[in-house]
C-alpha cells in the first residue's frame, strides 16, 4: 500500500478501532470511471478471475475486507466492506449481479460483452484460453467513505 492510501486508512480509523487488514488497489479496465460509479452508488459489486488469484497466489476476498479503491494515479479515492464473495462460474452469473456491477446500460448482454473481452485478453496476457465458464470471484461491496 502507498503511503497516500495508508494516511487515509489511518486518518479514517483515527480513534476508532481500526480492522487489522486492509488492501489498497484499481478496478480493472477503466479505475476511474468505475471508482466514479462506487461514488454515484451505481456500482456495488465486482468480479475477478479465480485463476488469477492462483496464478498471484493471492488470498480470496472474504466477507468483511476492507479496501481502499485507488484512481489510475495511485491516489486513494474511497474506503469499500466486502459485504458477500461469491465463486460462480462466469455463465452463470445473474442478471441482478450484472446490474450491481453498474457499468453500461447496467443490463446483463453489456456486463456480458465487456467481461468476455477483458477476461479474454487477460487469460491471453498468461497464456490461457478464455472459456465461459470460467470461474469469477464475485463480490459485493458497500462504500464506507469518499475521500
Amino acid at each position: 500500500m502507498n503511503e497516500q492510501a495508508q494516511n487515509y486508512w489511518d486518518h479514517f480509523w483515527a480513534g476508532k478501532e481500526k480492522p487489522q487488514s486492509v488492501s489498497a488497489w484499481q478496478f480493472g479496465a477503466d479505475p476511474d470511471a468505475l471508482v466514479q460509479l462506487v461514488i454515484e452508488g451505481t456500482k456495488s459489486a465486482t468480479c475477478s478471475g479465480h485463476v488469477f488469484y492462483e496464478l498471484e497466489n493471492a488470498p480470496l476476498p472474504k466477507v468483511d475486507d476492507y479496501s481502499i479503491v485507488l484512481s489510475s494515479k495511485d491516489e486513494p479515492v474511497c474506503i469499500i466492506r466486502t459485504s458477500e464473495v461469491a465463486i460462480t462460474p462466469m455463465n452463470e452469473v445473474s442478471e441482478e449481479f450484472a446490474h450491481a456491477e453498474g457499468e453500461g446500460d447496467r443490463s446483463y448482454d453489456y456486463w456480458k460483452k465487456v467481461h468476455v473481452t477483458f477476461f479474454t485478453d487477460a487469460l491471453s496476457e498468461v497464456g490461457m484460453e478464455f472459456s465461459e465458464d470460467i470461474l469469477l470471484v464475485c463480490e459485493r461491496f458497500e462504500l464506507i467513505d469518499i475521500k
